[in-house]
């Protein structure tokens, strides 16, 4: 076994806790790998990380894509200098660069959002025309299909800042993951968890992967402990739709995927304009082993049946 494994990750604090998770994950399947020297977390900042000339810009006016989160990392770990690399899944483009692959998916946490309201409680008890705060198209679209009465504005920032910036007045609710929130301990700041029939997921919410340079196959084998293979099948279902749409952060779009215990899958996908207009949410099924082709599929209907505007050339 390889000693001293450089794991590449963000360096914001819930980047790190993440990446911790994962090293903590590898510990229990290594007894022997006591030491923290044997696994190296490597900060590496991106370019989607805050920066304060970033605060009231939405992703879209980044760049607009998910390499925001992940490049800076994929490079690194391209180039060798780091072994592995840890991600939220979300935040993985559908398509990977080439020369490197999704090696393990940890076991999911809550893939829903929260709804962090300053006095409301849920977005149905937000009075007209109150401002909501969120970066991401896929919330904003479902936010204005439900509610088209109310106004969306950017907030960035750490999960911290975003609060505070909830507390200063600057909207009236913010929206975030979960899972973000439990794992920096900050849950007791939600007001109620959005169901998925109300605010469907992004692809990979909740769950943590696990990145490799293809053809080296000792990382390989020695990740392959963690990997949770309800997990990965699932979101190996929700990454193929969002291929299949050619999914971005320029493209509000959502996939959530779910396992029976007879080895059923079931997939929901939606698309949307960024005003929430236009939006077409479908469900496929089928079997687990079959969960490629039915992302595909279901990729593939949403985008024939979509207005064409929502996929410029």
């Amino acid at each position: 076994m390889k000693k001293n494994i450089r794991i590449g990750t963000r360096g914001s604090p819930l980047a790190l806790l993440q990446a911790e998770e994962i090293r903590t994950l590898l510990y229990a399947a290594y007894p022997g790998l006591q030491a923290e020297a044997d696994l190296e977390i490597v900060p590496i900042r991106t370019t989607g990380d805050w920066r304060p000339e970033h605060l009231d810009r939405r992703f879209i006016d980044m760049g607009g894509n998910k390499s925001l989160f992940t490049k800076e990392i994929e490079d690194a770990l391209l180039e060798g200098h780091v072994d592995i690399a840890t991600h939220s899944v979300k935040d993985i483009a559908s398509i990977l660069p080439d020369g490197l692959g999704l090696a393990a998916v940890a076991p999911r946490m809550n893939p829903c959002d929260a709804f962090i309201g300053r006095d409301a409680q849920r977005l149905e008890d937000l009075p007209e025309g109150a401002v909501v705060g969120t970066s991401s198209l896929r919330r904003q679209a479902q936010i204005l299909a439900q509610r088209p009465d109310l106004r969306t504005v950017p907030l960035r920032g750490n999960v911290e800042t975003r609060l505070k910036k909830l507390e200063d007045g600057k909207a009236a609710a913010t929206i975030l993951a979960v899972a973000g929130l439990e794992r920096i301990g900050l849950e007791k700041h939600v007001s109620s968890v959005m169901p998925v029939a109300q605010m469907l997921p992004a692809a990979g919410q909740g769950a943590l992967g696990v990145q490799i340079r293809t053809g080296d196959e000792d990382m390989r084998a020695f990740v392959a402990p963690i990997n949770d293979k309800a997990a990965a099948t699932c979101i190996t279902a929700e990454r193929a739709a969002m291929r299949a749409i050619e999914g971005s952060c320029q493209t509000p779009a959502g996939a959530y995927a779910t396992l029976d215990a007879g080895g059923g899958l079931v997939l929901e996908a939606l698309v949307a304009r960024a005003d929430g207009t236009g939006l077409l949410r479908l469900s496929s099924s089928g079997t687990a082993d079959d969960a490629e082709k039915i992302g595909d599929a279901l990729g593939k209907e949403l985008r024939h049946k979509s207005p064409p505007d929502l996929f410029p050339d």
